[in-house]
């Protein structure tokens, strides 16, 4: 098994923090969003998995130490990592066809900004899966419309009127992909674009019209990382499901407490300092943050950050800042000083 992760894309929306750090390397719940995102899928796979592509953008800004990161997070996991370039953002379609070379046998293709808590297996009679999830209102999304043997046999972007609740949610595994590369390189040949870009539907549609068998695989759980307000939403359910599971420690041993109360669920990293203040619940701290005289709730603060008299409610604070104020919740980026 393959796992395919189109990441190219500077998440533009996540500004000011995606401004520094890639948006799929922000930490939510003490991990990146896309180590995170891959060990789940990996879990819910329930079969090895021999290699994990991804699919980075330009070199200037996805790094040596970005390829560093995702080649240990592969090796953990006992796959090999290939690591591919999209150096223009020509859409979904375009992304996956940059690996190319790895788009062969079975492999789950999962787009690097979204969480997801899910427990079901692969159906075997189908071609491709596509993970989906119930929304109340499938209007704002792309969805799945089904036949009268729960096959999916359309794919309705931004319904008018109700095709059906069950909205795409960007991770697909398939059968053999190389059947999808052969229908997304007949797109690229015929210039086949959508909003000026080509997208993985118009290869998906193809493989429908041939009659593959399409299925859906609904998750329990989708969190997106698209905003602020959205990823500081996800890093609260994360923390509540890791506190559940058990699984990992969330807070270090080298953790130091003056005078301070640590509220859980939280994740707290390695030496950081806490000092007459109140931290929690659902609050990740990164390693090297000193936090004083101050309570936070619902927030996620970065590393090597300096927090002072402050009262943080949903507040998203980057790595290497300096703050000392009392706005509540505040948005601020790497390598900033306000006080």
């Amino acid at each position: 098994m393959k796992i395919i992760v189109p990441m190219a894309g500077r998440g533009s929306r996540l500004r000011p923090h995606s401004l520094t750090v890639p948006k799929p390397l922000i930490p939510v719940a003490g991990q990146p969003i896309v180590h995170r995102l891959v060990k789940d899928i990996a879990k819910v796979l329930k079969q090895p998995v021999d290699e994990i592509a991804f699919v980075l953008g330009d070199p200037a800004w996805f790094g040596d130490d970005v390829v560093s990161s995702l080649q240990d997070l592969a090796k953990n996991l006992g796959a090999k990592a290939s690591i591919y370039r999209q150096d223009k953002p020509l859409g979904t379609g375009h992304a996956i066809m940059c690996a190319e070379p790895s788009l062969s046998g079975p492999a789950v293709i999962a787009y690097a900004d979204t969480l997801i808590r899910a427990e079901f297996d692969l159906d075997p009679t189908a071609d491709s899966v596509i993970w989906t999830k119930r929304v109340d209102n499938p209007e704002a999304y792309g969805v799945v419309k089904l036949n009268e043997n729960n096959e999916i046999s359309e794919l309705v972007e931004k319904p008018e009127t109700f095709v059906s609740d069950q909205a795409v949610i960007g991770i697909y595994y398939f059968k053999d992909v190389a059947v999808l590369k052969g229908k997304l390189q007949d797109v690229l040949d015929e210039n086949v674009m959508n909003g000026g870009e080509y997208q993985i539907n118009d290869g998906i549609k193809r493989m429908m019209a041939e009659g593959k068998v399409f299925k859906t695989g609904t998750v329990d759980e989708w969190m997106d990382c698209g905003n602020k307000s959205i990823t500081i939403e996800t890093n609260e359910k994360m923390l509540g499901f890791l506190k559940a599971d058990g699984e990992e420690t969330l807070v270090s041993d080298s953790v130091k407490l003056e005078n301070a109360t640590i509220i859980e669920p939280c994740f707290i990293g390695d030496n950081v300092v806490l000092v007459d203040s109140t931290v929690g619940p659902y609050v990740s701290i990164g390693n090297n943050t000193v936090v004083e005289n101050s309570t936070v709730k619902n927030s996620l603060i970065q590393t090597h950050t300096s927090i002072k008299n402050a009262k943080l409610d949903h507040a998203m604070i980057g790595n290497h800042v300096k703050y000392n104020g009392d706005y509540t919740s505040i948005s601020i980026g790497d390598y900033s000083i306000l006080e």
